[in-house]
């Protein structure tokens, strides 16, 4: 009995740093090479195991342990957010080990329908292997509010030329392919006959075949023709204290450091894009008390973006709304967008009613939850000298595909963000490599800013054309582009990973009669 329970111990153990050494292929690492030893590891040990047992249980806590591990090592830094806030520090061994085993259930859960449809042909059950993953993460990123941070795809976010190919195909069908290339080996080593490398072959093909499409692409676009806009887009990158949400600072000396570091010229119009929720203490509704200001810093012709709280009363009910707001420099707001994917306990409680009678709240605010917004749409942004389309994103809204493009005719994306939450971690490094992905599946320059974090202009083939670095202050400009025709993946979205489980499905038959015949 003692043997057993040892031996099942090490089976765990040795899937817990399975999963752990394959988040070192993620951002800032970016070790892809690692997967090609994990995954394949992970397959095989789940393939050996699956034909001398019977419990379907078992191989739930098999993904269950390499999912806990992944997440663990990948997410710890969420936990950084609930040490501004003494009366959330409690909570911090909770949020390290409790999101992790959630998010593992999802890897339980792929391993356990792993055992029911598992098939004694080796290329069968790595197709099915590579959809159950697929899949299940797809679902992942849907569920309730979605969470798809840190997809395996992620890996590959500095191989630029490899991962042109979501244009095409869109993060959860390149997710699906990255799966599967990265279990490839264990077919080699499992291989029965001849026949079965027949599959690695198609894969390492499928591979050239991406870095070809992807050169092509990349070069196509350097020879473009150059357009120069009639106005610039600045992003403001500053590094202002998260001190600000919990001690009453001088939000007049914040925004006057705001305006030092954008440093208007009134020479041409310009576009300043400041960060989420950099004014501390006034509504949307207030910023005319900073009138005066304003006009006297900026020109005529300047717009000002920026990330604040807004108030609005429905049926009675006081509702807060994390918000980006459009102004000019009178500050009369042109126009605004309230955020619609709110980050879970960060923005808002689940089962508020309830939680709050435990002492729950949101992290980044005291008062109570923020609401909704309403709908996902392109703001156009007009004056005598400026006209532009952008389609706003505040903070944790880049990391979603699917969502976003329902409102497909905008002109750059804009993303701000406030980093700050989670310190000198990976987690603002991971954020940021989302932006790079949202460029190239929508074929559009992504111009960012964050406080405490990255901002930077992505062109629309995921290149970094300027940037300010994490943990220091400054601005990028936009001024010139190049235009693109809309990508695949932006007319058809994830159409194209349901039809990519339906190859999938013919792929494992046709596999399957070739490996027999």
């Amino acid at each position: 009995m003692l043997n057993l329970l040892k031996k099942k111990f090490l089976k765990f153990l040795y899937l817990f740093f399975l999963g752990a050494i394959s988040s070192y292929s993620l951002p800032p690492y970016n070790y892809f090479i690692i997967n090609f030893f994990t995954f394949s590891l992970f397959f095989i040990f789940l393939f050996i195991e699956k034909k001398t047992s019977t419990n379907n249980k078992s191989f739930f806590k098999y993904g269950w342990f390499f999912g806990f591990g992944y997440f663990l090592c990948s997410l710890y830094w969420i936990a950084i957010s609930l040490t501004f806030d003494e009366s959330f520090k409690f909570l911090i061994p909770i949020a390290i080990i409790l999101f992790p085993a959630f998010l593992a259930i999802f890897y339980g859960l792929i391993t356990y329908l792993f055992s029911i449809f598992y098939s004694k042909n080796v290329v069968s059950t790595f197709f099915i292997f590579s959809i159950l993953y697929g899949s299940i993460e797809f679902f992942r990123g849907s569920i309730l509010t979605g969470f798809p941070w840190n997809l395996i795809a992620f890996s590959f976010s500095e191989s630029i030329y490899f991962i042109q190919i979501l244009s095409v195909i869109g993060t959860y069908s390149f997710n699906l392919i990255c799966i599967s290339l990265f279990t490839v080996p264990a077919i080699f080593i499992l291989r029965k006959n001849r026949k079965e490398i027949i599959v690695c072959f198609f894969f390492i093909i499928t591979s050239t075949g991406f870095l070809i499409f992807g050169n092509l692409k990349y070069n196509k676009f350097n020879t473009s023709v150059d357009i120069k806009n009639s106005f610039t887009i600045r992003a403001i990158s500053p590094n202002i204290s998260l001190d600000r949400f919990y001690s009453k600072q001088d939000e007049l000396n914040i925004i006057q450091e705001l305006i030092s570091l954008s440093s208007p010229e009134k020479k041409e119009p310009t576009v300043f894009l400041w960060p989420e929720g950099v004014i501390p203490d006034s509504y949307l509704r207030d910023m005319n008390i900073y009138k005066e200001l304003f006009s006297n810093n900026f020109g005529g012709d300047d717009l000002i973006i920026m990330g604040l709280n807004s108030v609005e009363t429905k049926n009675s009910e006081k509702l807060i709304f994390n918000s980006m707001a459009v102004f000019n420099n009178k500050l009369d707001l042109i126009h605004s967008y309230n955020k619609i994917n709110l980050v879970p306990f960060g923005e808002f409680t689940p089962f508020e009613k309830v939680l709050s009678l435990i002492g729950l709240k949101t992290v980044t605010n005291d008062y109570q939850s923020f609401s909704k917004g309403e709908n996902q749409k392109a703001l156009l942004i007009k004056n005598d000298k400026i006209e532009v389309k952008l389609l706003p994103l505040i903070c944790y809204e880049i990391i979603y595909s699917h969502r976003l493009f329902n409102d497909k005719n905008f002109d750059y994306i804009i993303n701000i963000s406030e980093d700050g939450w989670f310190g000198n971690s990976i987690g603002p490094k991971q954020h940021f490599a989302h932006s790079i992905f949202r460029s190239i599946e929508s074929g559009k320059y992504v111009i960012r800013s964050a406080n405490n974090g990255i901002s930077a202009i992505i062109n629309p083939i995921g290149i970094i054309e300027e940037k300010v670095e994490f943990g220091t202050t400054g601005y990028v400009d936009f001024k010139e582009s190049k235009i693109l025709k809309p990508t695949l993946y932006m007319n058809y979205g994830d159409k194209i990973f349901f039809i990519l489980i339906l190859l999938y499905i013919f792929l494992i038959f046709s596999f399957k009669k070739i490996t027999h015949e």
